[in-house]
């Protein structure tokens, strides 16, 4: 966003230079990205002098140049060989000494130097208006008024102006500082100044008639919404004040009267558009939704109107998409001599949906979908009617035209003191308190010892909060005044939010995918032929559709596995033996007559491993599963305390040979279960190698461990130890009588145990079975010593022969 200082310098007093305007402005939040000089004509006729032409003579060796002495001020003349008809002694002229640059009308800019032509010395230039930028006029010479001072520069005769032009990074939530004004306002706070406002027409001199009645169809897309009439106006290009204001901020003039609202934008920050009046069907101006028609905008496009699009129109249909873009039927022309001038204040959600969906982006709707201030039409409105007086000659004929069905309140919030010197840092005394908000427009109400509440401006969209109060404070007291404390810490007002439950599937879904798994997404619907030959399996739980439209999908999955299988199934006959798969999925049930829904995760992966030279070599293992899983609930936070989990083997089924359930200790609720799927499952969907199964209860997880926050400690500075054991015992005994025979043999020492591999088989006895456990020991008091570590597995091994009858295979 571009400002300029000489009309900055209009609303405030300012006299410091603009480089320290800039690093006010960029210290109180609103980023100066650079300072640019607006010239009216490149070059800003620099180095140019008026002179005066003391003798003119024939060139000896050409008829068509004059040999002149230019008086320039200096202490000789200029010999300058000149080849205009219309040069005389006698005469003021524009000189270009040696060295100056010169920036035509057309072409590229050059340097004068000091040259011989024909023969003879020429130092300079008599200028002619292509030659030096000021028209296109090239038949002669510039010929000045005798009145012009030699020596004077051309920028003064001509009063040029350089103007510094800031350009602000602009932040999205800083919508009301997209104007001089919303920029004045800020240096009126660290100035400690007034804002002077710009001259408007007078409210109560205005005539009593409403030609039109203003009809708002949404109050909340448009809150408020004004007008007038102003008859007489000329349209013709603007003056050269205008013009130039314009152009200093990048914006091309039009017309005097489109750019008299251009102006009022960029001063004061609201939207405004003119409508020729002629062309306005009927008595009344309707602000509604036009859903269906088809709107063709000025920039020639034509727009498929929707519900959501505020359109501002007249009986005949829609004229102008409003906050965005107006329609050529009802713009100003040439022949424009009554105008109907709007001024309104529109929902930024509805600007921004509409400019969004239809790809359409202007000053106004940029402006609009940040938040104006409705507190200001009148003063636009009147401003405007001015400008467009002064340089179009119009004269208002109605009132203030207006509607404003739904009142826009002030924000009300409360501020501890307290807080202000905790998140700041430093303890701002009450007083310099008051005034910092004072000056930002913010009143200060139920003052007390404590708190206060504040009361915010309507412009002020961005300042909702009791932080954003504090933040205000803080800019306009300075940032670098606030001391940096030895040790770098955070204070907060609010708690942080809970996990998003969408946000961790996404985390879980990328985490999956980075270990090469890939995802499903399969049918909800599946058939009952297979799963009533699994005992385990309650019809009557079952959800039915009514209207089946196929007897092989005719019922919602109680589960995810057999849709699992039948993607596995159908892969391994196309020759993908080796996968490895997940699926975020919904399982439905009937229970006391009602249907249930409850979201799982479901992991499947084949005994065959790709074979690629990039992989570790062999056919994965049950472990490897449960090593995925157990990943899973770190990443998850899950079970953080292995105190609440217990996990328990079970035994087969007709859905699994054998696997493990997790478990919460105190409620018993099952998070997940890891398991080997059972062979005649298999067999039904004919596949012929071993799968692995695993599967997270989602939303019982969600519900049981949102809240675990984990703990954190330093990482130990000591070495942890790994060690592994082989156990035969007998099928009843269960992981868990493991763990706990494990923690009652040594709690601080052994800080990890995993199991990783079961075998049941004809290499050990029928009614036994192996597990293969991985120990992780670690002393936080020093690094282990050979000797230490025998010791405590030694114990280990005794407890397990003693309490659980194992044999220990090595």
């Amino acid at each position: 966003m571009k400002i300029a200082l000489s009309w900055l310098k209009e609303l405030i007093e300012l006299d410091q230079p603009v480089e320290d305007i800039a690093a006010m402005l960029t210290a109180s939040g609103l980023e100066v990205e650079g300072i640019q000089h607006y010239e009216q004509i490149p070059g800003g006729l620099n180095g140019l002098v008026v002179g005066e032409v003391i003798t003119c003579e024939q060139h000896p060796g050409a008829d068509r140049l004059k040999k002149t002495q230019v008086n320039v001020g200096g202490v000789q003349p200029l010999s300058i060989i000149c080849g205009a008809p219309n040069v005389q002694k006698g005469q003021k002229v524009i000189v270009a000494p040696v060295g100056t640059t010169l920036y035509p009308e057309s072409g590229e800019p050059f340097k004068i130097k000091k040259a011989k032509i024909r023969g003879e010395l020429s130092e300079g230039m008599i200028c002619a208006e292509d030659e030096i930028g000021l028209g296109h006029d090239h038949d002669g010479i510039i010929e000045l008024n005798d009145s012009e001072p030699v020596g004077k520069l051309a920028a003064e005769v001509y009063h040029m102006q350089a103007d510094p032009i800031i350009e602000i990074g602009l932040t999205p939530n800083r919508g009301d500082a997209a104007s001089h004004l919303g920029v004045a306002r800020d240096l009126k706070a660290i100035l400690n100044t007034e804002i002077k406002f710009p001259k408007c027409l007078d409210k109560n001199g205005l005539a009593a008639k409403n030609p039109y009645q203003i009809q708002i169809e949404n109050e909340d897309a448009c809150p408020q919404y004004c007008g007038l009439l102003i008859e007489g106006v000329q349209v013709e290009s603007s003056p050269d004040w205008l013009k130039h204001r314009l152009q200093s901020i990048g914006l091309a003039p039009i017309n005097n009267v489109v750019d008299a609202t251009n102006y009022v934008l960029h001063e004061l920050g609201q939207p405004l558009h003119a409508f020729d009046a002629d062309q306005i069907q009927g008595e009344t101006i309707f602000i509604q939704s036009y859903q269906g028609h088809k709107f063709k905008a000025l920039d020639g496009k034509q727009y498929e109107l929707q519900d959501s699009d505020i359109m501002i129109g007249d009986a005949k249909g829609p004229m102008c998409m409003a906050g965005i873009i107006g329609g050529p039927d009802s713009g100003i022309t040439d022949q424009t001599t009554r105008i109907f001038l709007e001024c309104a204040y529109f929902s930024a959600d509805y600007i921004r949906k509409s400019a969004t969906k239809h790809g359409i982006k202007t000053d106004a709707s940029f402006r609009y979908e940040r938040g104006t201030d409705p507190e200001i039409l009148h003063q636009a409105l009147l401003r405007a009617a001015f400008i467009i007086s002064e340089v179009a000659g119009g004269k208002v004929v109605s009132a203030i035209m207006e509607q404003h069905p739904k009142p826009i309140s002030h924000q009300k919030i409360k501020v501890k003191y307290r807080n202000i010197d905790r998140l700041i840092g430093v303890a701002i005394p009450k007083e310099q308190i008051h005034a910092i908000l004072t000056l930002l427009d913010i009143k200060l109400e139920e003052d007390s010892l404590e708190s206060f509440v504040a009361d915010v401006p309507p412009y002020r969209c961005d300042v909702t909060r009791e932080a954003d109060i504090i933040e205000e404070i803080l800019r306009i007291y300075g940032y670098d005044r606030i001391p940096l404390s030895k040790v770098l810490n955070t204070s907060y007002i609010s708690t942080f939010p809970e996990p998003y439950p969408v946000d961790m599937q996404y985390e879980i879904t990328q985490f999956l995918a980075a270990r090469g798994m890939k995802e499903i997404i399969t049918n909800s619907l599946t058939h009952e032929r297979i799963l009533n030959t699994i005992s385990e399996y309650n019809s009557d739980r079952s959800v039915q559709i009514l209207n089946r439209l196929s007897e092989d999908h005719h019922v919602l999955r109680q589960n995810l596995l057999p849709s699992g299988l039948e993607v596995l199934s159908y892969n391994i006959k196309h020759k993908q033996s080796h996968l490895s798969l997940f699926e975020f999925g919904t399982i439905y049930a009937t229970q006391d007559n009602k249907y249930v829904e409850e979201n799982k995760l479901a992991l499947y992966l084949t005994e065959q491993r790709s074979s690629s030279w990039n992989e570790v070599q062999g056919n994965n293992q049950f472990h490897d599963m449960l090593a995925t899983f157990n990943l899973i609930l770190q990443k998850l936070n899950w079970g953080k305390d292995s105190s609440a989990m217990i996990m328990q083997e079970f035994e087969a089924s007709d859905y699994f040979e054998f696997g493990i359930s997790f478990r919460h200790k105190n409620t018993g609720v099952e998070w997940g279960k890891v398991a080997h799927v059972a062979t005649k499952l298999l067999s039904a969907y004919k596949i012929e190698q071993p799968i692995f199964y695993a599967e997270l209860a989602w939303d019982k997880g969600l519900e049981l461990n949102l809240k675990n926050k984990g703990v954190y400690q330093p990482i130990s500075k000591y070495p942890a130890v790994n060690r592994d054991l082989s156990l035969v015992i007998d099928r009843h005994v269960t992981y868990q009588q493991i763990e706990e025979v494990t923690r009652k043999v040594e709690r601080k020492l052994i800080k990890q145990i995993q199991l990783f591999d079961v075998y049941i088989g004809e290499k050990i006895a029928e009614n036994k079975k192996a597990y293969a456990l991985h120990f992780v020991l670690q002393d936080e008091q020093g690094t282990f010593t050979d000797k230490k570590i025998d010791k405590l597995m030694n114990k280990l091994i005794h407890a397990f022969e003693k309490e659980l009858g194992a044999l220990i295979r090595t």
